[in-house]
C-alpha cells in the first residue's frame, strides 16, 4: 500500500509539473497572439493579460492526453534512472500491479477534468467572446435553442430583427410557425410579422401565410395589419451563419450538454455533433488513462537496456497517433458514418487494449 502511494505521489508530482509547464508556455504564446489579435483596439497589459487567461484554459483542455502521456514517459523514466524501477521489480512487485496506482491517479485527473475544467473552460469561452466582441464593438448574429423552441437575432442598418420559430428543419434555413419583431435603434418595436413558414434564400427570407402589423404611433395595429400569401424579408443571413451561431459543444458544459441536446432535437435540429462531443467528454478519463499505459509500455524499462531515447520518440509518437485517430473518429461520428459511440469509446478502448499487449509483452521478457 505504500509502495502504491509512493507511485501514486510521483505520478500526481510529474503531471502538475508537465501541466503547470504546458501552462506557462501557452500564457505566453496566447499574450503574443492577443497583441497581435487587437493591435488596434489600444488594449493595455492587464486586458491582454485577461484575454490570455481566458483562452489558455481551452488550449490546455485539448492537450491533457499529451499532458498525461508526457507524465507518464517522465515517472517511469526517473523511477528506471534512479533504480528504483528494478528494487520494485525485485521485491517481487509485477508491472501490471505497478501500474495500477498511476492508472488511477490518470482516470481521477481525467474525472476531474471531465467534471469541473470542463465548465470553467466553457465559462472562461464564453467570457473571452464577449470580451473580444466588446472590443471589437461588433455586432454579430446570434441564436439561442430553448425550450421554447429557437431564437435568432439578425442585424441591419435600421436596426436588429429578433426571429422565434417553434422548429425549423435541421440546418434552420427553414422556420415553422415563426415570429419575425423588428427593433430601431432607438424606438424599440416598429414592426411584427407572424408566418407559417420562413425558408431563407439569397438575401431575404421567404415568408408564406404572413401577417403583418406595424407600430405607428397614433395607429391601431391591429385594424391596419397586412395579409399576405407570400412575403420577402430582407436578411444578410446565410446557412453557414446559422450553423456556427450555435457555436462548438466545447462551449457549453457537460453539465448543461445533455439539456441543450434536447432542446435542439425539440428544434428540429440534429445534435449528432454535440452527442458525439458528450460521450467523447465521458470518455476522457479512459483516454487518459490509455496514455499512461501507452507511456509505461516504452518506459517501464531499466536505463542500462540503452535506447531510452528512441523508446521515448515511440512513446510520442503512438500518443500523437492515437490523439489523431481519435481526432478522426470525432469527425467520422460528426457526419454519420460510424454510431456514436463507436465514435467516442473505440478509439481509447482499441488504444488500451494495444498498449496492454505491450505491457503484457514486457513484463513476459
Amino acid at each position: 500500500m505504500t509502495l502504491s502511494l509512493y507511485i501514486a505521489r510521483r505520478f500526481a508530482t510529474s503531471f502538475l509539473l508537465v501541466f503547470s509547464g504546458f501552462f506557462a508556455v501557452l500564457f505566453l504564446i496566447e499574450m503574443v497572439e492577443q497583441v497581435r489579435r487587437f493591435a488596434g483596439a489600444g488594449l493595455d497589459l492587464a486586458e491582454t493579460a485577461e484575454l490570455a487567461l481566458l483562452k489558455v484554459p481551452e488550449s490546455l483542455y485539448r492537450i491533457l492526453p499529451m499532458i498525461a502521456i508526457l507524465a507518464s514517459i517522465s515517472l517511469f523514466l526517473a523511477l528506471a534512472r534512479s533504480s528504483e524501477l528494478v528494487v520494485v521489480r525485485a521485491a517481487g512487485r509485477s508491472a501490471l500491479r505497478m501500474l495500477v496506482s498511476p492508472l488511477v491517479v490518470a482516470l481521477l485527473c481525467g474525472a476531474v477534468a471531465v467534471a469541473a475544467l470542463n465548465p470553467i473552460v466553457a465559462g472562461t469561452g464564453k467570457r473571452y467572446e464577449t470580451l473580444s466582441d466588446r472590443y471589437r464593438i461588433g455586432e454579430g448574429n446570434v441564436l439561442s435553442v430553448t425550450r421554447e423552441g429557437l431564437w435568432l437575432r439578425q442585424g441591419g442598418p435600421e436596426g436588429q430583427t429578433v426571429i422565434h420559430a417553434g422548429r425549423s428543419n435541421l440546418d434552420g434555413t427553414t422556420l415553422f410557425d415563426v415570429t419575425f419583431i423588428a427593433l430601431a435603434q432607438e424606438s424599440g418595436p416598429v414592426a411584427r410579422i407572424d408566418a407559417d413558414m420562413a425558408e431563407l434564400t439569397p438575401g431575404a427570407w421567404l415568408l408564406r401565410g404572413a401577417k403583418e402589423w406595424r407600430f405607428a404611433a397614433g395607429g391601431n395595429p391591429e385594424q391596419d395589419a397586412v395579409t399576405h400569401s407570400q412575403y420577402r424579408l430582407a436578411s444578410d443571413l446565410t446557412a453557414e451563419q446559422i450553423r456556427d451561431s450555435f457555436g462548438t459543444p466545447s462551449s457549453i458544459a457537460i453539465w448543461d450538454l445533455p439539456a441543450f441536446i434536447t432542446a435542439l432535437e425539440r428544434a428540429g435540429f440534429s445534435a449528432r455533433k454535440h452527442n458525439v462531443w458528450l460521450q467523447m467528454e465521458l470518455a476522457l478519463p479512459l483516454l487518459l488513462a490509455t496514455m499512461v499505459l501507452v507511456g509505461a509500455g516504452f518506459t517501464m524499462r531499466h536505463a542500462r537496456s540503452g535506447r531510452s531515447g528512441m523508446m521515448v520518440l515511440l512513446a510520442i509518437v503512438s500518443g500523437f497517433a492515437i490523439f489523431l485517430l481519435r481526432n478522426f473518429a470525432q469527425v467520422l461520428g460528426e457526419n454519420g458514418q460510424i454510431p456514436v459511440l463507436v465514435a467516442a469509446w473505440s478509439p481509447p478502448v482499441a488504444a488500451a487494449l494495444l498498449s496492454l499487449s505491450l505491457v503484457l509483452h514486457l513484463e513476459d521478457g
